[in-house]
């Protein structure tokens, strides 16, 4: 079973290298505001998958807070983006 851990841990790894690049480069705001909420999700991934590693599901509810702050600033921001392009 560690195996299957560290294996998908290195792909989790591997996806948030490949958003840090979507994250610097851009183009566009909206592409940035989508790389910061799919990094916060692939980190969550991170800490539910170390939780399983550990075996404690203490830290559930905080995940599933963070997971849901991180929907909610993604929403605010791309709708603040669309504002603000729309009055231009």
């Amino acid at each position: 079973m560690t195996v299957v851990f560290t294996v998908t841990l290195g792909l989790l790894v591997v996806a948030a290298t490949m958003v840090l690049i979507r994250l610097l480069r851009g183009p566009s705001t909206l592409d940035r505001i989508l790389a910061v909420d799919v990094l916060l999700m692939l980190t969550v991934a991170g800490v539910a998958v170390e939780m399983a590693m550990s075996l404690r599901g203490a830290n559930l509810a905080l995940l599933a807070a963070v997971a849901l702050l991180g929907f909610v600033s993604s929403v605010t921001g791309a709708r603040l983006v669309e504002d603000k392009e729309t009055h231009r």
